[in-house]
């Protein structure tokens, strides 16, 4: 009886823990998407970085720029000053993002 408790205790365990973990991975943490866009061109000195939004995010047409100060700006991947940015700034690598 009590192997039999101790292995269903186990089983609910395990399935709580692996339903957890993939909840987690759906998750997009919302400094990987673009909610606000910059209205006018920003500075190329401020700029340290770019990337692009994340693809789990609604809108995918949007960089992300890391500045200087540590904050980060978006911007639309079609506006002119952004591409001829993009053409003199390098991408952010995985440990600066």
């Amino acid at each position: 009886m009590k192997l039999t408790t101790t292995a269903l205790v186990c089983l609910l365990l395990t399935g709580t823990w692996l339903q957890d973990g993939n909840s987690l991975s759906l998750q997009v943490s919302s400094s990987n998407c673009c909610f606000t866009l910059v209205k006018r061109p920003i500075s190329l000195k401020g700029i340290q970085c770019y990337r692009n939004s994340s693809s789990s995010c609604s809108h995918q047409d949007r960089i992300i720029f890391k500045m200087r100060r540590g904050r980060k700006s978006c911007a639309l991947k079609t506006d002119k000053w952004v591409i001829a940015i993009l053409q003199k700034i390098k991408p952010c690598s995985p440990t600066e993002v």
